[in-house]
């Protein structure tokens, strides 16, 4: 099996809490930022969906944190979309550091909304397979 997709940060000063590590609300921010990555990376941007109509939409997000980062620590963030065989699909994610020690892991549920309807699309899949140029970049 492949390596998921993965995105490199760094944990910068203003993003940690008063305890000196990052805010739990910033690793939603990494999360996005490598969902949004691996989806270019695949050949699809925010103005390619908007074309079609569609936007993804988080419908369920799981955090678990293992170890603290704090401001200067390098991570990597993995992406790595699970399809299923209805309206939704699951984001699995992990953020490691630098040395390998896992940080946090991130699952997601996520869907297409079509944004004429407001209703979820029937196949997300069709939609991400038709704009990407490498669909496999995103399990497809």
């Amino acid at each position: 099996m492949a390596e998921p997709f993965s995105v490199s940060m760094s944990v910068r000063g203003y993003e940690t809490d008063s305890q000196g590590h990052l805010n739990q609300a910033v690793y939603l921010q990494y999360a996005e930022h490598a969902r949004w990555s691996v989806l270019r990376a695949a050949g699809i941007d925010q103005a390619d969906l908007l074309g079609k109509g569609v936007g993804p939409v988080a419908l369920e997000n799981t955090i678990r944190y293992y170890s603290e980062l704090r401001a200067g620590d390098e991570v990597e963030v993995t992406c790595e979309f699970v399809w299923g065989e209805r309206k939704t699909f699951r984001i699995e994610q992990s953020i490691r550091k630098a040395d390998g020690t896992e940080a946090a892991t991130l699952t997601g549920i996520g869907g297409l909304l079509d944004l004429k309807a407001r209703q979820m699309v029937a196949d997300p899949r069709e939609y991400f397979r038709a704009l990407a140029d490498d669909p496999g970049v995103i399990g497809l």
